[in-house]
């Protein structure tokens, strides 16, 4: 498994209480060792102050929204903290967590994490947790996309303030994220109580060593196929859900690795901003052991080979979750794959 230190981002939308599950969760001894990274903005020295009381390790993100402008400034953090970490400067973490803004994309937040080279060299993604506000979320994801793409793009759904609305509500709420992010694996919580190994491995590295584990991670069989000229968000389209689609494409035998890398490719430099999230398991002709695929919008991370299958299953699957891109687009850019050679 690798050496590289473990990092998730943790995001939600405004209010959906972040800082609450933070300050409970670093209070687990699972995490006793996790250096949390929190950008600045309006309130969040409060939440500094927060946090702070609940774990050893708390540095306080430059000011500014971390989405965008910051991007080098967090890869140059996490460069600074590890360095500082060698010369035992500061206490030695082996975990860390990126708390977002309420406002902010992740994405982008992802592909730093990738797309700096000496930065990949020394973390790894873990995955993304998601808060969702069972009060309010429902409003917010009509009202406001960065919450949808939030949702989206996350490994791990966590609702919260679960007790402060009706069973039905919350119902919907549920159904609803898992019609916009099927793999995601979701929980209740109540003023902040969470199990922490439901934000440990939430993403993909653990597959290496567990390959099970994959199957929880890509999950296929929870994208239902949407017959042709059916909106996939019926029941959503006056809202921000409709600019989202969630699918999965399926080959039953092995394909070219060649063709199917190129058709990445292509849609990564055509409609690279639309990928939110891409992944996947390949079986390659004339290749035993599985590759394992993951896209953030313009980034295709290192393809992984993993030691074994992970089930009986040897199919390619490879899931998507797009905004503004119909599947029709996605499947012909990628059905040379198919034609092994």
């Amino acid at each position: 498994m690798s050496r590289a230190i473990p990092i998730t981002v943790f995001t939600g939308y405004l209010g959906s209480g972040k800082t609450t599950l933070l300050s409970r969760l670093l209070a687990h001894p699972e995490l006793k060792d996790t250096l949390v990274l929190v950008n600045e903005f309006g309130e969040i020295a409060l939440d500094h102050d927060l946090l702070y009381t609940a774990g050893e390790s708390i540095m306080l993100l430059g000011s500014g929204c971390l989405c965008c402008a910051l991007r080098s400034d967090l890869a140059e953090q996490l460069d600074d903290l590890y360095t500082r970490r060698l010369r035992n400067e500061v206490p030695r973490f082996e975990r860390v967590i990126v708390e977002t803004t309420g406002l902010a994309d992740p994405a982008p937040i992802l592909q730093t994490l990738v797309a700096e080279p000496m930065l990949a060299a020394l973390y790894r993604l873990d995955g993304v947790v998601t808060s969702v506000d069972a009060q309010f979320g429902e409003r917010q994801l009509d009202a406001h996309f960065e919450s949808v793409k939030q949702a989206a793009v996350a490994d791990r759904l966590i609702i919260t303030k679960t007790d402060l609305v009706k069973e039905s509500d919350v119902m919907r709420l549920e159904a609803r994220l898992r019609e916009l992010n099927p793999a995601a694996s979701m929980m209740r919580s109540i003023d902040g109580a969470v199990d922490p190994a439901f934000l440990l491995q939430a993403g993909l590295h653990g597959s290496a060593t567990e390959p099970a584990r994959i199957a929880e991670w890509l999950r296929p069989e929870r994208y239902v196929p949407i017959p042709p000229g059916v909106s996939p968000n019926a029941a959503h389209d006056a809202r921000h859900d409709k600019r989202i689609r969630s699918f999965a494409v399926v080959w039953n035998d092995p394909v070219s690795g060649t063709r199917l890398w190129q058709g990445l490719e292509s849609l990564i430099e055509k409609s690279g901003e639309k990928l939110l999230r891409v992944k996947g398991i390949v079986n390659v002709v004339g290749q035993a052991q599985p590759r394992v695929v993951h896209i953030v919008q313009h980034v295709l991370y290192p393809v992984i080979t993993l030691p074994q299958w992970p089930s009986e299953d040897r199919r390619t699957r490879i899931v998507f979750i797009v905004r503004d891109l119909e599947e029709a687009q996605v499947r012909e850019a990628l059905a040379g794959a198919g034609a092994a050679q």
